[in-house]
């Protein structure tokens, strides 16, 4: 049979740290567009005790998107043993396209999968270039999409980035301002053969747009003052709760369709979106399986120095890990674990991945 196995990764993280103590000085806004007249200490305060960040990543002003999105396409090629022009596809994940210091109009054309291609130099005409926008979990859907790829035959190589600069388009005057960062993550995905699984077990994919479809929106900064401009703007509570209802679902799905309970999961590698929902998540998930108590090591977490970059998130993680930067955490040969996110759309997906035994 045919695996699909991420054979490399990289990824790039600006050198720009930002920390909570940065925002003393910014003026916040309610959405009415009265301000905040609460202390900043008191607010960057609880702020970190519900996100769990402490500080994150901004891309420096001369840099864009598909520039990180570049970095880390070029530092998995170099973990890898495949040449550039192998690749059979290039997916860039993003949101905002490129979008340069102190605006926030975007700039998607060309595509940033082809600006990475051609960053790279790459001549082979038939390595497919083209983007996913999919909100937050947009990288880990490019997966989905790859693997279909190397299962169907058609593609033996496809690298998958994750990249955003959610820095550029977040309003200075709202709090939520302050979960968002930057970076860049990539994988390698290729098919192998092999008598056993591994690699993409399963995945579930779900688009809710009913009612969701705006929990998530650009629109107006909550400063009145503030002309011509859009930003990211959130309804947290609505997503805290579509987010806990129905992200922990959509992975015991996957987990059942591989077969597995989850005593054989190893690892739940999760957006890493806002620290106290990501935890209600995975302990809810446990307990659907009558766990009252998840394993203390379940979930690993960067969210405290890195905060919110969106679709990096994921692939920025599990590079880390593989790099022993995620302290108390390992991958080893045999290990299932299972990728998931949640965001704009509203878009749940999650994938069950087993790590081929050595050989």
């Amino acid at each position: 049979m045919i695996n699909t196995i991420i054979t490399a990764s990289g990824s790039y993280l600006p050198s720009r740290s930002v920390k909570n103590s940065d925002f003393e000085s910014s003026e916040f806004y309610e959405t009415t567009g009265s301000k905040i007249e609460r202390s900043m200490n008191e607010i960057i305060e609880k702020f970190r005790q519900i996100t769990g960040i402490n500080e994150r990543r901004y891309v420096d002003d001369g840099m864009v998107t598909s520039d990180m999105a570049f970095h880390a396409a070029e530092a998995a090629l170099n973990n890898s043993n495949i040449s550039k022009e192998e690749l059979d596809y290039i997916i860039v994940a993003h949101n905002f396209g490129d979008v340069k210091a102190g605006k926030t109009h975007t700039d998607m054309v060309p595509t940033l999968a082809s600006r990475v291609k051609n960053k790279l130099n790459i001549e082979n005409p038939f390595t497919v270039a083209y983007d996913l926008p999919f909100g937050c979990p947009g990288w880990l859907q490019a997966v989905i999409q790859a693997n279909y790829y190397i299962k169907s035959g058609d593609a033996k190589h496809v690298m998958v980035i994750g990249s955003e600069t959610l820095s550029r388009i977040s309003d200075p005057y709202d709090r939520d301002s302050m979960i968002y960062s930057d970076g860049a993550g990539a994988v390698i995905l290729s098919g192998i053969e092999s008598n056993t699984k591994a690699g993409v077990l399963t995945h579930i994919t779900r688009s809710d747009t009913r009612d969701e479809v705006f929990f998530l929106k650009m629109d107006k900064s909550y400063n009145a003052e503030v002309k011509d401009h859009i930003y990211l703007k959130m309804n947290g509570r609505k997503l805290y709760e579509y987010a806990l209802k129905t992200v922990p679902a959509a992975i015991k799905t996957a987990i059942d369709k591989a077969g597995m309970t989850i005593d054989e999961i190893q690892s739940i590698l999760i957006h890493q979106a806002n620290e106290k929902m990501d935890d209600a998540i995975v302990n809810r998930l446990y307990e659907m399986y009558g766990i009252k108590k998840r394993p203390e090591f379940a979930m690993p977490m960067t969210i405290s120095s890195l905060g919110n970059n969106s679709v990096a998130t994921l692939p920025i993680l599990y590079d880390l890990i593989l790099k022993n930067q995620v302290e108390n955490y390992s991958l080893k040969p045999g290990d299932n674990f299972v990728f998931a996110s949640v965001g704009a759309g509203m878009n749940v997906n999650a994938v069950v991945y087993k790590i081929p035994e050595q050989s």
